[in-house]
């Protein structure tokens, strides 16, 4: 048996911080808990980003419900990806029963049921708060990078961009970006041409293809108007505690492009808005992204870098993002590296490659002379994890086996009734639910080819009213060609002159054969 002693020093001395901090649980050592000896998080590095891993059933879920609760409490807002749709309860109170009491006797952390004010947001058709961004916002080169383009299609992209905003033409949402894609290859390719340069025929078709492949997924319901402001993520309740906003996505399982598109463009438009902070007491917003392999299973090279980029600059702003996945391996090692507090839950080895994996995961954390690490990972116990994370002088904690604590709101889902109460009391649906579909670039070029059909029908009308007058003169059909100049003076005279040059000529010869036949010239 380890010294307790000597851990109890060591876990004091780790997890001790000047700074306010957030509990996360009580110390275990040889799989007993340790009553008072707290595991901690220094709240001023949520923002330095985390991972919480585990296999199905561990408590993964139990944790990032537990940690928004804390943070909210702290006034802090989070945001939290709700993809098999158990994190609804975070709405309503929790429940008491033996088990949570005996969790929180064993850790000497009390546990007091809590609500906490709760937004339910929505991508697609769930009930909620409609998030929606316009395809301006997103802008030609995060487009490019959602749709995969190669370069030349990305100058295409930038083309219409240019052209739309030349020609005082909004572009909200898909349909207007693929109206203006088929008038620039089209009706106005050489005016394009000559001003911006070709336009490719094989490039349009590659690019509304693509287009195509996001419309599948749901893509429609995101794009467009009442754009969502990222602000409104951040607000506070009326006592100052932070509102856990829930997006509901439990219908977007099988659309992967759609979820790490909505995410890319999230994040993008949270780094452009906020504002510088620095390291800041508080972080400004926490968001925890469940199943986070569904952002880069279907991400290609390019969005996998676009994220990257952003979850290293993203800390400056005040944000905070924690993935939540089975296995760290789940995540690129490029972000997992970004990634300051690690909460990782049991894993199961059931394959040689199983047992490869926990070695590796093993070796990330830092040595300890408490635990055997590889070992220990799949001896966790439900609600139980090995933590670590930074300290405020930005240095890893002593590896902790942890007791979680338990979370304080509902741990099971909420009805419909429940769920529609919440949403019919939101002022956000109020402000964003409203549908829009205002004058932009679809309509404003049906208009324009409207315009020019019926000036093309008015000239050909025209046309054919000027016949029907010229008939109508005199009550006669109006000649032909043929017929006027047959008819004109000069015709008539060099007619006049040709036939009696010929009458002549045939009289002469006429005469000549009467005499000839009768004798009259005198032989």
């Amino acid at each position: 048996m380890a010294n307790i002693d000597q851990f109890t020093s060591s876990i004091e001395t780790g997890y001790t911080f000047e700074g306010a901090t957030i509990t996360l649980g009580g110390a275990v050592l040889d799989g007993n808990p340790i009553k008072g000896l707290h595991i901690k998080a220094p709240l001023r590095m949520f923002n330095r980003h985390g991972l919480i891993a585990g296999a199905t059933g561990t408590g993964k879920t139990k944790t990032l419900q537990a940690l928004a609760e804390s943070l909210a409490a702290n006034g802090v807002s989070t945001l939290m990806m709700d993809i098999k749709g158990d994190l609804s309860g975070i709405s309503q109170k929790g429940t008491d029963n033996p088990k949570i009491q005996e969790r929180a006797s064993k850790t000497g952390i009390d546990w007091t049921p809590t609500q906490f004010t709760t937004e339910f947001l929505s991508i697609s058709k769930e009930k909620g708060v409609r998030m929606r961004a316009t395809i301006s916002e997103f802008g030609p080169v995060l487009l490019s990078k959602i749709l995969e383009l190669n370069d030349t299609q990305a100058g295409l992209v930038s083309m219409v961009f240019k052209y739309c905003d030349d020609k005082g033409l909004p572009l909200l949402d898909i349909k207007d970006f693929r109206k203006t894609l088929q008038y620039i290859s089209n009706e106005a390719k050489k005016e394009v041409e000559d001003a911006y340069g070709l336009v490719s025929t094989s490039s349009v078709g590659a690019v509304m293809r693509k287009l195509l492949e996001i419309e599948e997924q749901g893509a429609e319901m995101f794009f467009g108007e009442k754009s969502f402001d990222v602000e409104d993520l951040v607000r506070l309740d009326e006592n100052g505690r932070g509102i856990i906003n829930i997006l509901r996505l439990s219908d977007i399982q099988s659309k992967p492009k759609l979820f790490s598109t909505f995410m890319l463009c999230l994040l993008a438009e949270v780094y452009e808005k906020f504002p510088e902070r620095g390291d800041k007491e508080n972080p400004e917003l926490v968001i925890f992204i469940d199943e986070a392999h569904l952002i880069f299973d279907e991400a290609s090279k390019a969005l996998s870098d676009q994220i990257e980029t952003i979850i290293k600059l993203i800390r400056s702003k005040g944000v905070g993002i924690f993935f939540c996945t089975q296995t760290p391996t789940d995540v690129p090692d490029a972000v997992l590296s970004q990634l300051g507090m690690k909460i990782q839950h049991a894993l199961r080895a059931f394959t040689p490659k199983d047992r490869d994996a926990i070695k590796k995961t093993s070796e990330n954390y830092p040595v300890t002379d408490f635990y055997k690490a590889d070992e220990l990972l799949t001896n966790l116990g439900i609600g139980e994890a090995l933590v670590t994370v930074l300290s405020e002088k930005g240095i890893p904690t002593p590896l902790a086996h942890t007791m979680m604590i338990a979370p304080r709101t509902r741990m099971d889902v909420i009805t419909n009734d429940e769920l529609s109460a919440n949403v019919n009391a939101s002022a956000l649906v109020k402000k964003y639910n409203e549908e829009l579909d205002r004058e932009s670039a679809f309509e404003m070029l049906n208009a324009k080819l409207q315009e020019a059909s019926a000036q093309a029908e008015e000239e050909k009308a025209a046309v054919e009213e000027e016949k029907e007058e010229k008939k109508a003169i005199g009550g006669k059909a109006e000649k032909s060609t043929f017929q006027k100049v047959a008819e004109s003076k000069v015709t008539q005279i060099v007619v006049k002159e040709v036939t009696r040059g010929l009458l002549g000529v045939l009289g002469f010869k006429s005469t000549t054969s009467r005499r000839k036949k009768t004798g009259l010239f005198g032989f």
